[in-house]
């Protein structure tokens, strides 16, 4: 079992700056992926950016330039620096970790763009 936990959700101005961050019960080097997910009300959830162990990254085109996604293995956590944010950008974020015993998700974290 992993338990994931988000935190640094919160209310921000449209071209505002967040960091989310995503704390791991279990060893980094044990997880093959981290994922950032976000659901939108009336929406499906999509990925945002993922960050495999190796340190390769994908980003959603939507985020693109704007958000970044790290990884502190001596801190089993996970972050997503996110910039420049837009209203289309609130929705409740999800920490994801895959491994090979399964995917785990956090419990999510509002985030909320408007003026």
């Amino acid at each position: 079992q992993v338990q994931l936990v988000e935190s640094g959700g919160g209310l921000v101005q449209p071209g505002g700056s967040l960091r989310l961050s995503c704390a791991a019960s279990v060893s980094m080097f044990t997880i093959n992926v981290m994922g950032w997910y976000r659901q939108a009300p009336g929406k499906e959830r999509e990925s945002v950016a993922r960050i495999t162990r190796g340190g390769t990254i994908y980003y959603a085109d939507s985020v693109k330039g704007r958000f970044t996604i790290s990884r502190d293995n001596a801190k089993n956590t996970a972050y997503l620096q996110m910039n420049s944010l837009k209203p289309e950008d609130t929705a409740v974020y999800y920490c994801n970790a895959e491994k090979p015993s399964g995917t785990y998700w956090g419990q999510g974290t509002q985030v909320t763009v408007s003026s």
